[in-house]
């Protein structure tokens, strides 16, 4: 069986400036995709530098280094064989005997015990620093150029030499972006809902035999650096002969009821209707009569409900304009993906900063894709968490460099240093402690 083969930046040359001009986001790409509504294939535009299957495979490891330690992770796993999955193979690739350089590809047909295998990974943006750096540069001009989706994105891998997309042809359900970072070819089919239904006779995923349906379909042949547009409510399947690896970026969109119904309004009402002895709504309920049956708490709930929606009523606008804002924060400097709350890359990250080697000298960055928020006299966001400290040290021109890459040398100011500690807890603070010598400090 012959070895993985990683292509170099050489091996496939990139179409368009990196990172995506504005140009792009507002003339090409509305243009080419029918106003973002129908499938494209942009040859060329993610670099071999930006994202490389060698990326996925390090993430992978990283997934089984924390399931070794007992570590929580956000990332996930699934395997298929054919269009079967097989969640007990997943503790066996989580916990097998690793692979050689460059022979991943026969180390999973070995542990599977089949010759075609599909590995799906969710979440990848979380233990590959180098995917959520490098497609974190495409999230970031896609947000300047086309917009932010409420919800931010995520990676989802599709790595495997199988013959068929392991959920047959099937629906997506937001809008997204499949990028190919090879070594293999994959073939992409897309029906628009209205000719599979037409085809098929409903909107149910087409599972087993479909050739018959692919002459029907539009087909994109994707080579490493692609990346294929596709949009929500677009049927779709990928299939290939070799090994490849693909990572979905999926787009948020998720409607605005949901948003209230799932994170605004829960907030709000945990708010109104507090445990607390001196709330109103915290008073204890009484003891009921038995024999008055039901009908008696269910008029008293509906009248404690009428008082909290109505308590809710006044505080409605401020209220959801703050949650609005922290999530809003949140995501960003997060890079523009979802935050996940055990994201690996993470606690590895405030795991590896030591607060007592914050010293004058010590050099100091913040990774990409992440961003310095400042959004009050004690409120800062870093890579999706929101910290209490106070921010008059960490002035426009410091946010600005920071967020920009710059590495900064820390000078003495003991504002600026305890800040920067603080900060280090959130894992989006990078240090180079300093030197030790005197005249050097």
């Amino acid at each position: 069986m012959p070895a993985l083969i990683y292509l170099t930046a050489k091996e496939y040359p990139v179409a368009h400036d990196w990172p995506l001009h504005p140009g792009f986001w507002t003339d090409e790409f509305p243009q080419k995709t029918n106003d973002r509504t129908s499938p494209y294939l942009f040859k060329g535009i993610i670099p071999a530098t930006t994202a490389q299957a060698e990326d996925v495979i390090d993430g992978l490891a990283a997934m089984r280094r924390a399931h070794a330690a007992g570590t929580a992770s956000a990332a996930k796993a699934r395997v298929y064989l054919g269009e079967e999955r097989h969640d007990e193979l997943v503790e066996t690739v989580l916990t097998a005997d690793p692979w050689k350089d460059g022979n991943f590809v026969p180390w999973m047909q070995q542990t599977t015990g089949a010759e075609r295998f599909s590995l799906v990974l969710n979440g990848l943006e979380t233990v590959s620093p180098a995917l959520a750096a490098g497609l974190g540069t495409f999230l970031s001009s896609l947000f300047d150029g086309w917009g932010v989706p409420i919800g931010g994105a995520e990676q989802a891998v599709f790595a495997g030499n199988y013959s068929g997309t392991a959920f047959g042809v099937h629906e997506g359900s937001e809008d997204a972006f499949l990028c190919h970072l090879g070594p293999g070819i994959k073939d992409f089919y897309c029906w628009p809902a209205d000719e599979y239904v037409k085809r098929t006779g409903g909107k149910d995923p087409l599972k087993g035999d479909y050739q018959w349906l692919l002459p029907y379909g539009e087909k994109f042949v994707m080579e490493p650096g692609d990346a294929l547009f596709l949009p929500a409510r677009v049927f779709h399947v990928g299939r290939q002969n070799t090994f490849s690896v693909s990572v979905a970026v999926p787009l948020y969109t998720y409607p605005e009821r949901r948003f209230l119904r799932m994170s605004a309004l829960p907030e709000l009402l945990d708010t109104v209707l507090a445990e607390d002895p001196d709330n109103p709504f915290g008073d204890p309920s009484p003891m009921h009569d038995l024999s008055a049956g039901s009908a008696q708490v269910a008029r008293r709930l509906a009248a404690l409900a009428q008082s909290a929606l109505d308590a809710m009523r006044d505080k409605l606008e401020t209220k959801l304009a703050d949650h609005v804002q922290d999530y809003w924060d949140a995501m960003l400097s997060n890079g523009g993906w979802e935050y996940k709350k055990d994201d690996l890359g993470r606690k590895e990250a405030a795991a590896a900063f030591h607060a007592d080697q914050v010293e004058p000298g010590t050099v100091i960055r913040i990774p990409a894709p992440y961003q310095l928020r400042v959004t009050g006299p004690r409120s800062v966001f870093l890579r999706g968490i929101k910290t209490d400290l106070d921010t008059t040290a960490l002035a426009p021109d410091i946010v600005t460099a920071l967020n920009t890459r710059a590495t900064m040398t820390l000078p003495d100011d003991r504002d600026l240093l305890a800040a920067v500690r603080t900060l280090g807890a959130t894992g989006g603070i990078h240090l180079t402690p300093a030197t030790t010598t005197k005249d050097a400090a």
